[in-house]
């Protein structure tokens, strides 16, 4: 089957107009990065919530066991899956840009014998969709500086040659929807309140204070004095290495200490409802990346539950689906899914499971074997 290319075109009465969104039409406010290389780098790379949301996920993913089925060459499909991708994991990196960019792209590379010998993940922030007429994609772009790489969806047999995969955008029919830039905001506002911590610590853990002139008669400092008062005050008193140093003031200089009210330190507080945001836009429980609420030990096993059911599994068979999909040109029939008996996390599921079918007397052991997915 031709997605792309001449019988693509042939057929075009029969498709509608696509369309790009050249925008989210979203409002962004304060200083939160605005381009996906700008938002990694705050969020994932300078951020620990997230950066710790991201490798539960992707790693989870890439550790998923899968099943290969449907073609009597299914080992050698399994090991290409298998085989890294530029010295990562194919499937962990698939996993990591769908669930950041929202798309991921694979290059099947060929090789002497004309079977895929590698599956090459493409950066996904450096590939762009040519479209053609109608807006389907003809081509993709890959460019990396200023060298730029076109790429056929497809080679002169038909079977696929980049796949892309990606997460669904409502407003977009060719890039898919990723989880960075709904997380930049919390992201923002946990790194602004790391920040603030910081700079507590920088001046002696405590709430600055004003040095007042008050000599009695009126007069005020003058510009010489004011200068020289800051700086003495900048080397000798301020940060960390000077906290509860005794402080000598001249005559009419008083130092009157401030303090925040309750509503200016409850940044602490907006500092976890920042990191829950994270999570929350990473498909993760918050319990799993430590943040205080109920962390028992039941709860922390269906947080792990959840994560597999509601985050993982369902990139890895997307992943597998769309693999499938790529690799049927090569290996007719083809199925790359999850394997779920090998998850850790549903060991429960699977005993309950087996107790419900070997109590079921009325079934023979070839119906209980087929019911477990045994033979």
């Amino acid at each position: 089957m031709r997605w792309f290319g001449t019988k693509a075109a042939a057929q075009g009465d029969a498709r509608p107009v696509l369309a790009r969104a050249w925008g989210t039409g979203a409002v962004v406010l304060g200083e939160w990065p605005a381009s996906y290389e700008a938002q990694l780098r705050a969020g994932v790379m300078g951020n620990p919530v997230a950066q710790r949301a991201m490798r539960l996920v992707s790693e989870g993913a890439g550790a998923c066991a899968l099943t290969v089925r449907g073609h009597d060459d299914a080992d050698a499909v399994r090991a290409l899956i298998g085989r890294t991708s530029a010295g990562q994991g194919l499937v962990e990196t698939l996993a990591c840009n769908l669930l950041l960019h929202g798309n991921a792209y694979v290059q099947v590379i060929a090789g002497a014998d004309g079977m895929p010998a590698e599956l090459f993940a493409l950066r996904p922030e450096r590939v762009r969709v040519e479209p053609d007429a109608r807006g389907w994609p003809a081509a993709y772009l890959y460019r990396v500086g200023e060298s730029v790489t076109r790429l056929h969806p497809e080679d002169a047999g038909g079977r696929t040659s980049v796949l892309h995969l990606k997460a669904l955008h409502p407003l977009d029919d060719h890039y898919g929807l990723g989880c960075v830039g709904a997380a930049a905001g919390a992201v923002a506002i946990h790194n602004a309140a790391n920040v603030w911590n910081k700079a507590l610590l920088d001046n002696a853990a405590r709430p600055s204070g004003a040095m007042v002139y008050a000599p009695g008669d009126g007069s005020v400092l003058s510009p010489e004095q004011f200068e020289r008062v800051k700086r003495e005050m900048e080397a000798a008193f301020q940060g960390a290495a000077n906290a509860g140093r005794p402080m000598l003031l001249e005559g009419g200089l008083d130092w009157k200490a401030m303090s925040l009210t309750p509503a200016e330190m409850d940044f602490v507080g907006l500092k976890s409802a920042a990191a829950r945001e994270i999570a929350l836009a990473f498909g993760v429980p918050p319990m799993l990346m430590g943040l205080p609420g109920d962390n028992a030990y039941a709860n922390y096993r269906e947080a792990n539950k959840a994560l597999w059911r509601q985050a993982i599994l369902p990139l890895v068979a997307k992943i597998g689906a769309g693999l499938s999909q790529g690799l049927d040109g090569w290996w007719p029939g083809v199925v790359v899914a999850p394997d779920l008996d090998a998850v850790p996390a549903l060991s429960d599921e699977r005993a309950a499971l087996w107790d419900s079918v070997a109590a079921a007397d009325f079934l023979s052991a070839e119906e209980k074997k087929a019911m477990l997915g045994i033979g």
